[in-house]
């Protein structure tokens, strides 16, 4: 099983984070904006988080005989799923410290002019404007970043976890 599980889990987080590189120099050079990157970025942790469903099945093929129950199949999805979150929360990590830790503020200005253009009231602009450079502090913080960063993938690796272990689960 932990054979399973470091495979499958380090390929997968070793895939987002590749595709994370890929994809955010093209944010940079203003290819792909904020809308286009976050629905790009969240296909790109289904696509990678597909091997949650790929190392359950390996499992239960390969070391149970053909049978898994959806505990077992949960636990195997929800460690491989765990793993690849932290691969992703390390590649960002570095990713970010090597570009100048240009991101929220960008993030900041994009949201603020999206605001602007739909036609926000002075009032409501202002607080966002407070709301997001309170937001812009908190990421200065390497264990809150580490946190945001970790919500934005586990929740999909553990949706795939239920799903695949659901799917899966074969009885005796």
């Amino acid at each position: 099983m932990n054979r399973t599980i470091i495979v499958y889990g380090l390929f997968s987080g070793f895939i987002i984070t590749g595709l994370t590189f890929t994809t955010m120099p093209l944010w940079k050079e203003g290819i792909l904006n904020f809308e286009t990157g976050e629905l790009i970025g969240y296909a790109s942790m289904v696509v990678s988080l597909s091997l949650v469903f790929f190392g359950i099945r390996s499992y239960r093929d390969n070391y149970a005989t053909g049978v898994i129950s959806f505990g077992k199949g949960i636990r195997i999805g929800l460690l491989i799923a765990i793993l690849a979150s932290l691969v992703y929360v390390i590649g960002w990590e570095i990713y970010y410290q090597s570009t100048g830790n240009e991101f929220m503020s960008q993030y900041s200005s994009y949201y603020i002019s999206k605001l602007e253009a739909e036609g926000a009231s002075a009032e409501e602009l202002g607080s966002r404007k407070t709301e997001m450079e309170n937001i812009r502090e908190m990421y200065k913080n390497p264990f809150l970043r580490f946190g945001i960063t970790l919500s934005e993938i586990l929740p999909v690796g553990i949706f795939i976890a239920f799903v695949s272990a659901a799917i899966l689960k074969r009885s005796m």
